[in-house]
């Protein structure tokens, strides 16, 4: 199942870059809303091979996920995977500079069921498949927007 979106940001890409790549503010963020996030490999420098160990509540189930960093191209993207018991995933985050001060986001995530169970269980997503790519869609606009509002320039 691959969901995609597309965001102009008015942001340098060094700021856009410099925002997504603050995994210590990511955290922090996924922390507040609920999920478990554990940095497993920490590296001086943000880089590939980075790697946390995640939970979160999802459809009244707890799932537990890895995530690895396995290319930090900067200011141009990112490419993490990530991997669990039941799916696989890549997550492929790019930025291209339209401007000095606006920077276009492209942010594509392909997950992959690995046993029968989560075949079903993305059989039925896939019912609500365009439902899943709005909210997804408008959640990337809305941190866009916050990327927007903590730029000066």
């Amino acid at each position: 199942m691959k969901f995609t979106a597309q965001e102009d940001i008015e942001a340098s890409i060094e700021h856009v870059f410099a925002q997504i790549s603050d995994f210590a503010a990511l955290e922090r963020s996924a922390l507040r809303r609920g999920a478990e996030v554990q940095r497993v490999v920490d590296l001086p420098e943000p880089g590939p091979g980075m790697k946390w160990d995640t939970a979160f509540m999802l459809r009244g189930k707890r799932r537990e996920m890895t995530i690895e960093l396995v290319e930090f191209d900067r200011p141009n993207g990112m490419i993490m995977i990530s991997t669990s018991p039941n799916t696989s995933g890549r997550m492929v985050l790019d930025l291209v500079a339209l401007s000095r001060g606006r920077t276009r986001l492209n942010l594509t995530i392909d997950v992959e069921p690995k046993t029968l169970a989560a075949r079903l269980v993305f059989q039925s997503l896939k019912l609500a498949r365009g439902n899943l790519n709005r909210k997804f869609r408008k959640r990337v606009a809305e941190f866009a927007r916050d990327l927007e509002d903590r730029f000066v320039a």
